[in-house]
């Protein structure tokens, strides 16, 4: 009996380390590996992971709820960098030098994390250069997500980065044409996505339904106009619709 648990407990720890695109497609052996030194922490909402200078002793990756990377201003505002979901791998780079964690890491909800020790790790990668490549493109789709929430952050205000948002999720060409988002995260995850508050967030939305753009019930949204909800982002953007990439 005592060997049969611990083997569905091994299959439960390789499927959860599998469900990350850092790991996907990696030989069942290699997953084992990984699996026999990876921890899985429990992480309450409001708990942290890491504080920013702390010394790295690995990386993490979610398996499940929300946790929001942040850096915190000298006159103490929270700045959020990103908010990380299931299967989302974070703090690899810090295994490439002796900085420390970068910025604060705190769960947004109530999760569950994968913990890959450093020393454990970089053994591993030392013989594997397939992994070591895997790594280097994580960090690469990082520093991606950085350069967009930059981009972002200089669409102002909040109904903006909303509108943006929302319309990036469009299954179809733009159009008139209404369809219906339903949200896979609490309106308190995607406020910290919008780097605004909660409060804030349902402001921007009731905005946008007292303009007729779009209709919220729950965690489902639905847009009735997607090309109207477009004019309101290009006008606040000062952009024409002919400077504006065509969606399809």
């Amino acid at each position: 009996m005592s060997s049969r648990f611990d083997d569905l407990k091994a299959a439960a720890r390789n499927s959860a380390l599998r469900a990350c695109s850092l790991f996907a497609g990696l030989p069942p052996a290699d997953l084992d590996r990984i699996a026999a030194f990876a921890q899985f922490l429990p992480v309450a909402k409001g708990g942290y992971l890491f504080h920013e200078g702390e010394p790295s002793n690995g990386f993490y990756v979610v398996r499940t709820g929300a946790i929001n990377v942040h850096r915190v201003t000298p006159d103490g505002r929270e700045q959020v960098i990103h908010v990380f979901r299931p299967g989302d791998s974070l703090a690899e780079a810090t295994l490439a030098g002796d900085a420390g964690y970068p910025a604060d890491a705190r769960a947004v909800e109530k999760s569950e994390v994968i913990f890959i020790p450093r020393r454990d790790f970089l053994e591993l990668i030392k013989t594997r250069t397939d992994l070591a490549l895997r790594m280097l493109a994580s960090m690469s789709q990082h520093l991606r997500v950085l350069v967009n929430a930059l981009d972002d952050l200089t669409r102002k205000d909040v109904e903006t980065r909303l509108a943006h948002w929302l319309l990036k999720r469009c299954p179809q060409r733009l159009s008139h044409a209404a369809f219906e988002l339903r949200l896979d995260v609490t309106k308190t995850v995607l406020a910290a996505e919008l780097r605004t508050r909660h409060e804030t967030l349902s402001r921007a939305l009731a905005r946008l339904r007292e303009m007729g753009l779009i209709k919220s019930a729950g965690k489902t949204i639905r847009i009735l106009d997607p090309l109207g909800l477009d004019a309101v982002l290009r006008t606040n953007l000062g952009e024409t619709r002919e400077s504006r990439p065509h969606q399809g």
